[in-house]
């Protein structure tokens, strides 16, 4: 999920830190993920599903189906 995430943040030009000002989820959180501590709650994805305008479901498709084919 945070790769996907990590890949939002690059083609934005943004930082977690950003989103996490916009969106009221933690920088703390934010890093959980990243280092594979916690997963994110489908309420937090929603969020940056539409913080993104994205699905929820790109978050949760891996990396590398989305380049097979």
């Amino acid at each position: 999920m945070y790769e996907r995430f990590e890949e939002l943040l690059n083609q934005r030009a943004i930082t977690a830190y950003q989103v996490s000002k916009d969106t009221g989820i933690a920088t703390a959180t934010l890093s959980e993920w990243k280092h594979g501590r916690y997963k994110p709650k489908a309420d937090k994805l929603k969020i940056l599903a539409d913080y993104f305008g994205v699905t929820i479901e790109y978050f949760l498709e891996k990396t590398d189906q989305d380049k097979a084919g």
